[in-house]
């Protein structure tokens, strides 16, 4: 068994006690409450009931600690200590459709000595796989108890791309088209699976040989990116930069397909 912080252990125990009523909530997916938070953003009462089940194991473990929640907001704790970002249903609209394709996401938010956020440890759970992606800042990213490192693909024409598409409410179309256009004729395909906060984990498992997707919130991607980070990935804005954060822009790969990405990418968008 892999050693790691008891602060994984206490995300594992927050995400096995939400999940089992998540697969019995999917299993009866017509019979949920269902409300609009805005155009083509819903929220069901399975939301709702794994985050207060996942915030009650945080709070019990860290009660001083503040919270980000997808469906609660802010919930402040102690300044001069970590938080949590929590997405308690990741890929809702999956979930209400039936597709088996969705995920708890929840991350530990740090500060730097500059003051600037930091992600020191990640989970990324498929309750419907039993699949456990996590990560610990400098001990590398892991499925369970096997190391994950990304692709080591180094072609274009052999990359298999995922991607966010914008839908009503989310996202610039015609920036999108540009950079589908662009990328599209050179790899061997695309995917867009509605969940990123798995797409990041596929990207770290080298399922997926990159990604982008802007207009995502921080709960979306926060844990994803410290697990594409621990597992050798590089994840910029569309300039290449370090603001993924600002501008809501997240570019992923390993280091040769990103810097080929990239180009396609800054080429689409002058």
């Amino acid at each position: 068994m892999v050693s790691h912080s008891g602060l994984i252990t206490v995300m594992q125990r927050a995400v096995h006690k939400a999940a089992p009523r998540l697969r019995r909530d999917f299993g009866e997916v017509e019979q949920l409450q269902v409300s609009k938070k805005g155009p083509a953003d819903f929220v069901s009462m399975a939301d709702k009931r794994a985050e207060r089940t996942i915030v009650e194991e945080l709070q019990h473990a860290r009660p001083d600690w503040g919270l980000l929640l997808e469906e609660g907001g802010e919930v402040e704790g102690n300044p001069d200590k970590p938080r949590w970002v929590v997405d308690p249903l990741d890929g809702t609209s999956n979930f209400l459709h039936g597709l088996p394709h969705f995920a708890i996401s929840i991350a530990v938010e740090d500060k730097k000595p500059n003051g600037e956020p930091e992600i020191t440890h990640a989970m990324v759970y498929q309750p419907l796989t039993d699949e456990t992606f996590w990560a610990e800042k400098g001990r590398g990213a892991w499925l369970h108890d096997r190391r994950l490192r990304v692709s080591s693909r180094r072609y274009l024409d052999e990359s298999l791309i995922g991607t966010g598409m914008p839908h009503m409410g989310r996202g610039n179309s015609g920036e999108w088209t540009k950079l589908y256009n662009a990328i599209a004729p050179e790899v061997s395909g695309i995917r867009r699976m509605g969940a990123a906060s798995l797409d990041f984990a596929y990207v770290a498992a080298g399922r997926l040989d990159g990604f982008w997707e802007d207009d995502l919130d921080w709960w979306d991607v926060a844990a994803g990116l410290l697990l594409v980070k621990e597992a050798g990935g590089f994840i910029t804005d569309y300039r290449g930069q370090d603001r993924m954060a600002a501008r809501r822009q997240y570019l992923a790969a390993n280091g040769e397909l990103h810097s080929k990405l990239h180009k396609l990418v800054a080429r689409s968008l002058r």
